[in-house]
């Protein structure tokens, strides 16, 4: 009978730890971490893969060749795109988990976890630069999600001319790629309908893989904006629980410190009867 009591009081122990253990989870900024992490990797992954097969493409059918000397041209472009993904994505690593970390520290059940704790201004101060940083993150995800939906349109336009050449026969179409910028005005860089790359470039599962590829990694730039917006709605509110934490720190502060005054004149007068009396 005894044992089954002490199993009893066992599993009930587990489970309330379980419980406290799950309700110190920061649920909201595990969202809002697991939305920008698969951002984050949709776009480096689809956008450095697009940029391999896009130089493939500019090679292959367009026929340009990288500029020799330190020239830049857009193959030096993209491989500076290249190292700016990795870089992109080794830092929102990093700040994902610091603002998981964040989410951790600022949570109420970690006040039942570990006892009282004392809000700092350095808290404060730290959840404030959180909300600032994430903001100006987000104007930058912002930034790269209206960079990143000009491939697109490229490579849209592209679809659309190699689909109206199929459809209409005997169309003279022509993509020059001067009119976006990839080459000089000196450089005639364009394939028309009726030059056999170009039927090759269409029929080739290299064009759309790439187009594909571009709109993942904007859906994936998109989805790392949303989770830049949850993470400043799950700061806010932190924000708003710190600092209510901290009048309420002070308010039990003075609270304790008057019942401290009242108890010394309590305990001040007894001894002044005693005293009279004996």
């Amino acid at each position: 009978m005894e044992e089954n009591m002490e199993e009893g009081q066992t599993q009930k122990g587990c489970f309330e730890c379980c419980i406290k253990c799950l309700g110190g989870i920061p649920y909201a900024s595990l969202i809002a971490t697991i939305l920008l992490y698969a951002g984050v990797a949709l776009f480096c992954g689809c956008g450095h893969e697009a940029l391999s097969g896009t130089v493939n493409i500019l090679q292959t059918y367009f026929e340009m060749t990288r500029a020799a000397g330190d020239v830049i041209d857009v193959f030096t472009m993209i491989d500076i795109f290249k190292y700016v993904i990795y870089g992109v994505a080794a830092a929102f690593f990093v700040y994902g988990i610091l603002l998981m970390v964040e989410g951790f520290f600022t949570t109420g059940a970690i006040k039942d976890l570990y006892g009282d704790f004392k809000i700092t201004t350095c808290g404060r101060c730290v959840s404030a630069w959180f909300i600032m940083l994430t903001y100006i993150f987000m104007l930058a995800w912002l930034g790269v999600t209206a960079f990143t939906s000009l491939p697109v349109y490229m490579y849209f336009n592209l679809w659309t001319i190699c689909r109206n050449a199929t459809i209409v026969d005997g169309a003279n179409l022509c993509l020059d790629l001067r009119q976006y910028g990839i080459v000089t005005i000196g450089e005639e860089k364009k394939v028309c309908t009726s030059s056999e790359s170009f039927i090759k470039m269409c029929d080739s599962n290299e064009l759309n893989m790439t187009f594909h590829l571009f709109i993942v990694a904007l859906a994936g730039a998109g989805a790392a904006v949303i989770a830049m917006v949850h993470y400043l709605m799950v700061l806010s509110a932190n924000w708003a629980y710190v600092k209510d934490a901290c009048r309420m720190q002070k308010y039990e502060d003075i609270k304790s410190k008057e019942e401290q005054e009242l108890h010394d004149i309590h305990s001040t007068r007894s001894k002044e009867r005693l005293n009279a009396y004996t």
